[in-house]
């Protein structure tokens, strides 16, 4: 019970502490914190337009959350899911352009497999390293995730280019056919629903199937998974096929549901700040589904900052920095012995009563 009430809690002081920190510095800039408050609740979730804009954004921090949190429960840090993203993009919009795929929701389908399998290789590779080689996976993933990046620049504005993309440039387009549409009329693209069963069809997996039970004593006690015989190695390369799966589908989503093609703007850091969302949620999928609500949130409120306020477009980030920096400050709460602490406190700030008793007691 009362590792639940810290699981809850102090993700939830930690936001708020980033949110009164963050008060505190726009107010440097002369801005009134209420009034960036007030705004980031409306851009987020203040009307229609707002709740859509945030959805849109939660749907690949779903995503790309469980390319984190896949792999922590096995006991990896793997932060290479913006790597992934770019990939699984450029994959999916490659494979419905050269492809001749139906111009359906198969063939839809198939595009998305192209960019989760491109993406489960790519952060594979960072787990097959740690196993086999002893590479360390955040170091490998970072790096990966930077290789990719670069790779994904070379390709788009080189072979897989577009000639008619001049300005800006980009792969060629995916056939209308292909594309997602929003989810009964609205904005809100299928996308969201994608990244919602992940997490709900990865919380059952981790919890109900002997697999995932495996991949979670493997995390939690490596020493107890090689008393069991439990094939680690296997195990770890599968989280991270899976999450690196999820982030390659979350670029499949932007490219289908988003951009229509792979440029530039698909670089838009979701996969990092998904590393955020899947500490803040502990790693676990279903607690990932709120929090990338909020974030997506957080995103969604920026421009109205901008055009409010006059605060860049980008200060939402130093918001998510500073949620970052707390949410691991705060895990060094956890261990604290509260009760100890405020004896300690109390005997500092007044006179200690074991002296007055012994004082007292002492005769004349």
């Amino acid at each position: 019970m009362r590792d639940t009430l810290y699981d809850i809690g102090l993700p939830i002081l930690a936001i708020a502490a980033a949110l009164a920190v963050f008060g505190v510095f726009v107010s440097f800039a002369g801005v009134n914190p209420v009034d960036v408050w007030m705004l980031l609740f409306k851009g987020a979730f203040g009307d229609a337009f707002s709740w859509q804009n945030t959805l849109q954004r939660a749907a690949p921090l779903m995503l790309t959350a469980l390319c984190v949190a896949v792999p922590a429960r096995a006991g990896l840090v793997v932060i290479g899911g913006e790597g992934a993203l770019v990939l699984g993009g450029l994959a999916c919009a490659a494979a419905a352009y050269y492809l001749p795929l139906p111009g359906n929701v198969i063939g839809t389908a198939v595009a998305c497999a192209a960019g989760a399998v491109v993406g489960a290789l790519w952060v594979g590779l960072a787990g097959w390293l740690r196993q086999y080689r002893g590479i360390n996976e955040t170091i490998s993933s970072l790096l990966l995730a930077y290789i990719a990046i670069g790779l994904f620049k070379h390709l788009v504005e080189g072979p897989l280019r577009d000639p008619a993309s001049l300005n800006k440039p980009s792969t060629h387009s995916v056939p209308e056919p292909l594309l997602m549409g929003g989810i009964f009329g609205t904005d809100v693209h299928w996308g969201l629903v994608l990244g919602v069963l992940a997490c709900l069809g990865l919380a059952v997996w981790m919890r109900w199937t002997a697999s995932g039970f495996s991949v979670r004593v493997v995390g939690g006690n490596p020493r107890t998974a090689q008393l069991m015989g439990l094939p680690a190695s296997q195990l770890i390369l599968t989280a991270c096929v899976i999450g690196g799966a999820c982030a390659g589908l979350a670029g499949s989503v932007e490219v289908l549901a988003v951009h229509t093609n792979a440029n530039a703007s698909l670089i838009a850091f979701y996969g990092y700040t998904g590393i955020l969302v899947s500490f803040i949620a502990r790693h676990h999928p279903l607690a990932i589904i709120p929090v990338a609500i909020l974030f997506g949130g957080f995103g969604a409120a920026g421009s109205l900052l901008q055009r409010r306020l006059g605060l860049p477009d980008a200060s939402v980030l130093v918001l998510q920095g500073m949620a970052f920096v707390l949410i691991l400050a705060s895990e060094a709460l956890r261990d604290v012995n509260w009760k100890s602490l405020m004896t300690k406190l109390m005997r500092m700030a007044g006179p200690d009563p074991d002296a007055k008793t012994t004082t007292e007691g002492t005769p004349s």
